[in-house]
């Protein structure tokens, strides 16, 4: 048996600091919140921090970003080799700011079919390499010349970089559906799909509804009808609309939505990831022309609609879309949405239990008995003041420390 003893612990059901905090473990398991320590137990004694629940991160794409990345262009010129080696650094650098579990929400690389982000979660459940659970969506799926099309994003010639099915590019309602088969059978733990333009999309309108909705509602069926959530990509309001309307289960983004959007997403208890920390931290200044007046129509709108949302009710989980802010700096998200006007509590609450509650499972969320092992220690009180999550000092996942200042 192992007890942690600390300052405190974040009781996150009732929203109360419990003092001091105390938490034994026994293999990856919790076994006992607030119980001392019995004769025999071995004791890491963590001062003066307060616990909380392992943070999630609901959009991240840990084969991207990090040392030597090149911007967009790396995702048509690295191979899956070397991109591999990027997530191996990038996911270590997610578990130790205190991200116990995180979904990577699709590839838009020239991998073959391969689903990178399948392999890279079974070596980190392997113990082969540090990082955080994944829950993988394989290849973004999404028309041509959709967002996250690769080749839209440098406007290559057509005989220059053919992409397949297999990585994600299909057009209508039989190769939507051949391409949710073909990632959930290749181990797609949810799908991840492009309903709309966005910022980085060097054609049309961001808010531009790119499927059909016949398609939408072909890739919902595939997907549910294997038990599967669907995430999209999304960023206009009547995309938005439409996207509820065909049963999608998430909203990425959402930065134009209106308040009609809204009151849909409240009544069909669809998921909001807003990723609003990107609005001030992403760095547009080298991208093209057209790009960068995208960025300063969305990204003020991207800052007052998470608040409209959370007022009204939408569930909120929170996502970071790194590498769009830097990988490790997770809890800059957290720090954004309390700006934007979410109360302390129910931000860690969307990191937590509400993330918990997005991915379907119940083992993970609290510091409770029964949970799994995944612990974080901040200094401070992360309730009065939310920038305690970006100074993790102690980082447990499934009962194996990885970080202890």
């Amino acid at each position: 048996m192992l007890t942690l003893k600390a300052a405190g612990l974040l009781d996150i059901d009732t929203g109360e600091i419990i003092r001091p905090g105390i938490v034994r473990i026994d293999g990856d398991r919790i076994v006992g919140v607030g119980a001392t320590a019995d004769d025999g137990d071995e004791v890491i004694d963590l001062g003066d921090v307060v616990l909380l629940p392992g943070l999630m991160d609901m959009e991240v794409n840990l084969l991207m970003g990090g040392r030597g990345e090149t911007g967009l262009a790396s995702s048509v010129k690295d191979d899956p080799a070397l991109r591999m080696l990027r997530a191996v650094g990038n996911s270590r650098r997610t578990l130790r700011a205190g991200f116990t579990t995180v979904r990577n929400l699709g590839l838009f690389v020239k991998t073959g079919g391969y689903l990178l982000d399948v392999a890279l979660g079974k070596a980190i459940d392997a113990g082969w390499i540090e990082g955080p659970r994944i829950v993988p969506a394989g290849h973004a799926i999404t028309p041509t010349g959709g967002h996250l099309d690769p080749t839209m994003f440098s406007a290559f010639a057509p005989d220059v970089l053919k992409l397949t099915l297999e990585e994600g590019i299909a057009n209508g309602v039989d190769e939507v559906r051949k391409a949710v088969r073909y990632q959930i059978k290749h181990g797609a733990q949810l799908i991840k799909i492009c309903v709309s333009g966005g910022v980085m999309s060097l054609t049309g309108a961001p808010g531009a509804q790119h499927y059909s909705d016949e398609e939408l509602r072909a890739i919902v069926d595939e997907a549910h009808r294997r038990g599967l959530k669907v995430a999209a990509h999304t960023h206009g309001a009547e995309a938005v609309k439409h996207a509820v309307d065909a049963g999608i289960d998430c909203i990425e983004h959402g930065f134009l939505i209106d308040d009609e959007a809204i009151k849909m997403m409240v009544a069909a208890g669809t998921w909001l990831v807003p990723t609003t920390r990107l609005a001030d931290a992403m760095d547009v200044s080298k991208a093209d022309p057209a790009l960068q007046a995208k960025a300063a129509e969305m990204f003020p709108k991207a800052r007052t609609s998470v608040r409209a949302a959370y007022e009204a009710g939408v569930k909120i989980a929170v996502g970071t879309d790194a590498p769009a802010i830097p990988h490790g700096r997770n809890a800059d998200e957290l720090v954004a949405l309390v700006d934007r006007g979410m109360s302390p509590i129910d931000v860690l609450r969307a990191a937590t239990v509400r993330a918990a509650e997005l991915i379907d499972v119940t083992d993970r969320g609290r510091l409770a008995e029964g949970q799994l092992a995944d612990i974080i220690g901040v200094p401070g009180d992360p309730l009065r003041d939310i920038t305690a999550t970006q100074n993790v000092r102690f980082v447990m996942k499934g009962g194996k420390v990885h970080v202890q200042k």
